[in-house]
């Protein structure tokens, strides 16, 4: 029955939802580094309020990033050579979604105390979470573009007893 409500995606709307949030926490992670980034190097401290407001959005957008991906996933009925790097990627997106609210708090501190400054210390977390968030998005497109969860080449297939 829940068969019939499921497009050639294997999903109940038109395409992927997950990817199209992502791509936002994604974009604003990164921007939010660059702009602590050229904002400590400068003292230009207008582009520290950028960066909060860019952490404060990604906090948010990753939890429903991950939420979507969670259903998604469940949708895809990986099959096992995608499941060890479907479960390193849900693994890693829920650590990320703690991370980055951490990091976030911590950024909220320092807005709060000293809107003018960033230490060190919190450029390196900041240089942390970037290689986090490109070990993820590297998972991610192995998902899609090597093993070709929600393509409907795959979806057939596994429909079709072809993979398993």
């Amino acid at each position: 029955m829940l068969e019939n409500l499921l497009n050639n995606h294997n999903l109940p709307y038109p395409d992927t939802i997950h990817p199209i949030i992502v791509h936002f926490v994604i974009a604003m992670v990164l921007f939010a580094f660059l702009c602590d980034v050229i904002g400590y190097f400068t003292s230009n401290y207008r582009l520290f309020e950028v960066s909060w407001w860019n952490m404060f959005f990604a906090t948010i957008s990753i939890f429903i990033a991950v939420i979507f991906g969670q259903f998604e996933a469940g949708l895809a009925e990986p099959y096992n050579a995608a499941q060890p790097v479907l479960n390193l990627h849900t693994l890693l997106g829920w650590s990320l979604a703690g991370i980055l609210a951490a990091i976030t708090a911590w950024r909220y501190v320092i807005h709060c105390r000293t809107p003018e400054k960033i230490s060190v210390y919190y450029l390196a977390a900041g240089l942390l979470l970037t290689v986090l968030v490109g070990v993820q998005v590297y998972f991610g497109d192995e998902l899609v573009w090597v093993y070709g969860l929600h393509t409907v080449p795959v979806v057939e297939a596994i429909k079709e007893g072809l993979l398993q």
